[in-house]
């Protein structure tokens, strides 16, 4: 079943070139931490461009519950009335966070140093995600959390009455796990320290340090050591969410593969911890542009163009890059479907442990629509078949997860016959225009 209703099944059939602009909607992490950082702050942030999906309105829910006046002012425009560092209130009600791993992990973070009780629950999906990766640090600053055998969800947190701040070094590359502490540490008297060896996606530094946080990064033979002084007091912003470089790929891939093709995809945030796919995909031999590069609110974005590329070559992705496309390798190994040669991909655990089991999932799928897949615990490697030469003709199962029910659509407008998933409904957590902008680009996607 779907994380928010009854199974959508879903069928994408080979498409005639697919051409147009495409307005993918604002980015998901981005929109997340603007709606926390909003209902921490003192006075009114308003944001543009918020991502309208249910993950994020699940987050806005519960920065209701906390107290914060959030309002939906219509066209992707919110304003979030905030209630101050530490003002969080105790919620009256079990705080539902649908499917989103990183809307449950940053708002424990928000709320581990705030001296209230919280219970958090997800769907199934989430229900079944690990959450001790967040509550194990989260105990440092005097958090205590109790949950299902394996730490897992439904989880009652009890935030610390008298915190004390932390240092953290992060065991596995992980932007929830930094970002949790980063925000739990917020309300935490003294510095915040966190080590990452390898960098994640930035945003909570950059965004705190617009409303007005005290942070630093430096680069050291340890990695990124960040450190933050706790109990400031956020200023409220402006915040124009840049598209969503995540759904951006579902597009930008299916141009790629299906002949003839020219897609632009206007506004993308290119911030360098989340554009690894882009950088992979040009080096496969993808007809891949930045136009018009640009800064926006602090992040660089550019429109990006991407045409037909008959002739993509497998690749060794460096293990480096994992953490700057982790959403991404599904819909990649897609691409490398259609590609010449085998695309390897290394230091993935990560994937195993997302919506689904991103590795078995794809894997799965893949060899069911006639594609070689060699996979380890944190380590797959697609044998790609060449463009025009990918049977499809299979269903599979979307596991509960949007991205893997939009990468085999994606992969059904080049596929010899048509491709089908049991449910695209959890496509709405991330990306609730994909149906309407894909077609609109010229692909045949369709409910059956």
């Amino acid at each position: 079943m779907s994380s928010h209703g009854d199974p959508i099944p879903m069928t994408s059939a080979a498409s005639g070139p697919l051409s147009g602009r495409a307005d993918v909607p604002g980015d998901k992490s981005i929109s997340h931490r603007s709606l926390i950082l909003g209902a921490m702050a003192v006075g009114e942030t308003t944001i543009t461009g918020l991502l309208e999906g249910q993950d994020v309105l699940d987050t806005a829910r519960a920065m209701r519950a906390f107290g914060a006046e959030v309002t939906d002012l219509g066209g992707g425009k919110w304003s979030v009335h905030g209630v101050g560092v530490g003002g969080f209130a105790e919620p009256d009600q079990v705080i539902d966070c649908g499917n989103s791993g990183t809307g449950v992990r940053l708002i424990m973070g928000a709320m581990a140093t705030s001296p209230i009780s919280v219970t958090f629950t997800g769907d199934a999906s989430l229900n079944k995600r690990p959450m001790a990766r967040v509550t194990d640090p989260l105990a440092l600053f005097g958090c205590e959390a109790v949950g299902r055998s394996g730490g897992r969800l439904p989880m009652t947190l009890v935030g610390a009455a008298d915190p004390v701040p932390a240092h953290y070094t992060v065991p596995v590359p992980s932007a929830q796990v930094k970002s949790a502490v980063l925000l739990a540490g917020l309300n935490a008297p003294g510095e915040t320290v966190v080590i990452e060896a390898e960098a994640t996606r930035d945003h909570t530094e950059r965004m705190l340090a617009g409303f007005g946080a005290d942070i630093s990064t430096e680069v050291t033979d340890e990695g990124r050591v960040i450190t933050l002084k706790g109990r400031p007091e956020l200023r409220p912003q402006h915040i124009d969410v840049p598209r969503d470089p995540s759904s951006a790929a579902f597009p930008v891939c299916a141009a790629l593969i299906v002949p003839g093709s020219d897609v632009l995809v206007p506004t993308i945030g290119l911030n360098p911890t989340r554009a690894g796919l882009f950088t992979t995909l040009r080096e496969m031999g993808a007809d891949l542009t930045y136009e018009n590069e640009r800064l926006e609110g602090g992040e660089p974005v550019a429109d990006l163009r991407a045409r037909f590329s008959p002739d993509l070559q497998g690749t060794e992705v460096p293990p480096e890059r994992a953490a700057s496309m982790i959403d991404e390798y599904p819909v990649l190994s897609v691409v490398a479907s259609f590609a010449k040669g085998e695309t390897h991909m290394p230091g993935v655990k990560e994937l195993r442990v997302k919506e689904s089991d991103r590795i078995a999932a794809m894997a799965d799928g893949l060899r069911a629509a006639g594609v070689g897949v060699e996979d380890g615990p944190d380590w797959w490697t697609v044998l790609g078949l060449g463009h025009g030469n990918v049977p499809g003709g299979v269903t599979c199962a979307s596991h509960l997860d949007h991205r893997i029910a939009m990468s085999f659509l994606v992969m059904g407008m080049a596929t010899q016959k048509p491709m089908s998933v049991d449910d695209g409904g959890p496509i709405a957590t991330s990306f609730p225009i994909f149906e309407p902008l894909m077609a609109g680009l010229g692909a045949k996607v369709r409910r059956t």
